[in-house]
């Protein structure tokens, strides 16, 4: 089988979609690879070590033509899905809710599109779950760039002039990201509790040695779906929810949200009137921007001030990180491999059968087949 691997062409996108090192063990399996020249210059990767590693260096054309399967982070440009052979596999990062009409556009051209993020949580896929450890790094990664914004130190500090008190951080949101977050502002010294309408997260948050904040009522304690990810809250729950937070917010240095609902638009956590009760100073980083955002005032990558406060929207979080973030990604497509390929002829046959191959699949054989896109004579 022919893997091609192409340059990132999204605005501000550093990442690649596979390293040298995975690029070694892809050619071991007895696969060839083409990676596009540059591809992987932002993340440190340039040309001269993938073809160590046994890679084909070529031009954007050259690397999809003929190409059975294509390995990306973003999704493709109308040009390089236009270049594709029909039966072709593409992997990525594809975000298909954002606009629908590309899933129609994958199915005519006889791609078949897998989606990376719709890889199922469970245990045999954690491997190939590119949702968790882009979100895991975009988590540790809002705490940093909070730090630099906030303006003063996060831990405790005595000195002989006198005491620096520590950072009160405030995590909305404890999945993969949140969760990291947590971690990370406890090991900068700051005082952390965090929020989740999902009752697995209270005992997560507690184990990581920050204060767990929520209403925990009967709705709260149904409040998570089988995938585990947080189902939408009543309207009553909610304005029980938002008062609560809206006492605990005003003595924050520092909140960070996290919080996305697959498919819909990120809720409103921190209403306007919240932010603007925090003292002058303090910061709020909103993961989920790219949604809608957890805060109506943030923009996606500019800094916004209300009243002193310093409210930042982070859109893609990861390219910040582009070695690291690479290297994950790259070896979830690698750890997904398997399910895309024939063992005994090592060519592009996807198990078409498995959970994984099943849930993941935007489009097979010209037709939409992922029952949240599909028409409904389809699904």
């Amino acid at each position: 089988m022919r893997i091609a691997v192409l340059k990132e062409r999204a605005p501000g996108e550093t990442r690649v979609a596979a390293t040298p090192e995975t690029v070694k063990k892809i050619i071991a399996l007895g696969h060839a690879v083409v990676v596009e020249t540059g591809a992987g210059l932002a993340s440190s990767a340039p040309d001269d070590l993938y073809k160590v590693a046994g890679a084909e260096i070529a031009g954007a054309a050259d690397a999809i033509k003929g190409a059975d399967l294509v390995f990306k982070v973003r999704r493709p440009t109308t040009d390089e899905l236009a270049a594709m052979k029909p039966g072709a596999g593409l992997a990525a990062i594809l975000e298909p809710y954002g606009d629908k009409a590309l899933v129609e556009g994958y199915a005519k051209a006889k791609v078949d599109a897998l989606a990376m993020e719709f890889v199922p949580r469970i245990t045999r896929a954690q491997s190939m779950d590119a949702l968790s450890s882009q979100s895991n790094l975009a988590g540790y990664r809002a705490v940093i760039e909070a730090a630099e914004l906030y303006g003063r130190a996060f831990p405790m500090m005595m000195t002989a002039a006198g005491t620096v008190a520590p950072a009160k951080v405030f995590i909305m949101g404890a999945g993969v990201a949140g969760l990291q977050a947590i971690a990370t502002a406890r090991r900068l010294g700051g005082v952390v509790s965090a929020t989740d309408v999902r009752p697995a997260a209270k005992e997560q948050v507690a184990s990581l040695g920050a204060k767990f904040i929520a209403v925990e009522d009967e709705e709260f304690k149904a409040a998570e779906t089988a995938a585990g990810y947080a189902k939408p809250m009543s309207a009553e729950y909610q304005a029980k929810q938002a008062a609560l937070v809206a006492e605990h917010i005003l003595k924050q240095d520092v909140v960070i949200t996290t919080a996305l609902i697959p498919g819909r638009p990120a809720p409103v956590l921190v209403t306007e009137a919240m932010a603007r009760s925090m003292r002058p100073g303090s910061v709020i980083v909103d993961l989920a921007v790219a949604q809608g955002g957890n805060c109506p005032l943030s923009k996606a990558d500019e800094l916004v001030e209300i009243g002193g406060v310093k409210i930042m929207g982070f859109s893609n979080l990861p390219a910040r990180l582009p070695a690291d973030s690479s290297a994950l990604y790259a070896k979830n497509l690698l750890a997904l491999l398997p399910l895309l390929t024939d063992k005994e002829s090592k060519a592009y046959a996807p198990a078409w059968d498995d959970e994984i191959v099943k849930g993941a699949m935007l489009t097979k054989g010209g037709a939409v087949v992922h029952p949240s896109f599909a028409p409904a004579s389809a699904a």
